[in-house]
């Protein structure tokens, strides 16, 4: 088992569902077999989102696998975690999802340089069928250009 130094883990699916709006910087709140296994790679913020739950956020959905070497004191793999922001954070972020169509999503998981488990989360608002397929049609003229860029 190997437990790397710095660990990123990307929610891919996140832009290309969401207009993002704003993002944020947020620690969690996490156990102690919870930041091993996060250290170990073995996590998935793809499913998950992010409610208010009695004026506090939580990110719901997102898996940490159970540490290996855990023993009875091991986590359930998805629970609901706290997000730690500022007060003034909060209180923004609970006015504009009061707008419709707006929700906060994870983009990305990573472990900061003082080694604290940070989540960056946005504020995104759904996108609707065309303009996921104009972000397709975006993706695949990026591409073709790039191939005639390596080709000459």
């Amino acid at each position: 088992m190997k437990i790397e130094k710095s660990v990123t883990i990307l929610n891919k699916r996140a832009r290309f569902e969401y207009e993002i709006l704003e993002e944020v910087e947020a620690g969690l709140v996490l156990t102690g077999t919870e930041i091993k296994s996060l250290r170990s790679s073995k996590a998935s913020i793809t499913e998950s989102f992010c409610q208010f739950i009695e004026g506090e956020l939580y990110i719901i959905n997102m898996s940490i696998d159970e540490y290996k070497l855990g023993t009875y004191y091991n986590h359930k793999t998805k629970r609901e975690r706290k997000l730690l922001l500022h007060k003034r954070e909060l209180q923004k972020l609970e006015k504009k999802m009061k707008d419709v169509g707006n929700t906060i999503v994870p983009l990305k998981l990573y472990i900061n340089d003082r080694g604290k488990a940070k989540v960056l989360i946005a504020l995104g608002k759904g996108k609707k069928l065309f303009d996921k397929r104009e972000s397709i049609k975006d993706r695949e003229n990026k591409r073709a250009l790039d191939r005639i860029l390596k080709k000459s």
